[in-house]
């Protein structure tokens, strides 16, 4: 054990050590390989394109709106005279027909009755008992018992609503069932405020202040010639796409459209099916989609969505 002890176990540890050390040198200066070439950089973007192809079009708006009441409007004296008698007070309901006011007529004397044209609430009685009237001069308003639907929308959904019906599909969450409304109208306000309107039938139950979905069809189209809007460059009966030929440069034309439901469009003229157009008008990016291009080591690298070129 001594021997062990003083002299293999100390010669052991020496040699081992030394393998080491030498295992240590070859590594760190006689290397077996050269070190690989550096990977040079190499990124391209490419540019996603669709196909033309044949598609159905649906050109429907879904616009969030609320049941309004319809405007007080001023019922005018026709006649010369005095006021003789004063019927109903300010706030009260009245029925179609309903006398409102008793005028005695100068010439010839007659006393005319002056009747509600529809039923509704008075409002802003002008006018008292003894009060000359003149032909003209504003007596009272009347509230309708009418009500409508208003919603507002973006002014550049008017290009979408050029030629809209004349009526709509309303649906009221707890309401009753969806009706119809009719007499649309589309209007724009001075400050560019753009609404579109239409009357509630008359035998349905509603409430001012209900929230309420206008859905309004503008028309549909069936086996035509489709492309996403984002490929577009105009919107309103033309535009302007990038038409990949094959050649790796891409052909700008334009194109007459037609029908669109805001994600595709209709194109009438100016592409052939099969045709490959660019996904993207240059300077817009996919609303969703990461735009992924080459890393250049056989993988790909990809922009978050908003990232445009």
């Amino acid at each position: 054990m001594v021997v062990w002890r003083r002299w293999i176990f100390p010669i052991l540890l020496v040699l081992a050590l030394g393998a080491a050390a030498a295992a240590l040198v070859k590594i760190a200066f006689f290397p077996d390989t050269a070190p690989a070439a550096a990977v040079q950089p190499s990124a391209q973007i490419a540019d996603p394109v669709v196909m033309v192809e044949r598609g159905q079009v649906a050109n429907a708006l879904s616009l969030p709106g609320t049941i309004a009441r319809d405007a007080a409007y001023p019922i005018r004296s026709e006649i010369d005279g005095t006021v003789t008698a004063v019927h109903v007070g300010e706030g009260q309901s009245v029925a179609a027909g309903q006398k409102l006011f008793t005028i005695k007529q100068a010439e010839p004397v007659k006393n005319v009755d002056v009747l509600a044209a529809e039923a509704g609430d008075v409002t802003e009685l002008a006018v008292v008992k003894g009060q000359p009237a003149s032909i003209g001069v504003e007596l009272v308003k009347l509230t309708p018992a009418r009500y409508h639907v208003q919603a507002t929308v973006d002014p550049v959904q008017l290009y979408r609503l050029q030629g809209a019906p004349s009526e709509g599909a309303v649906t009221i969450q707890g309401g009753p069932a969806p009706f119809t409304c009719t007499g649309l109208e589309v209007d724009v306000a001075d400050d560019g405020t753009t609404t579109v309107t239409c009357a509630v039938p008359g035998d349905q139950v509603v409430f001012a202040g209900l929230q309420a979905e206008l859905a309004v069809d503008l028309g549909t189209v069936s086996d035509v010639l489709v492309v996403p809007t984002t490929s577009v460059k105009g919107g309103a009966g033309s535009g302007v796409v990038w038409v990949d030929a094959g050649t790796g440069e891409l052909e700008e034309r334009d194109v007459a459209l037609g029908v669109s439901d805001g994600a595709i469009v209709e194109v009438t003229t100016g592409l052939e099916e099969g045709e490959q157009v660019r996904q993207f008008v240059p300077g817009l990016a996919a609303a969703d989609d990461p735009v992924c291009y080459d890393d250049g080591m056989g993988g790909e690298y990809c922009e978050p969505a908003g990232w445009s070129w």
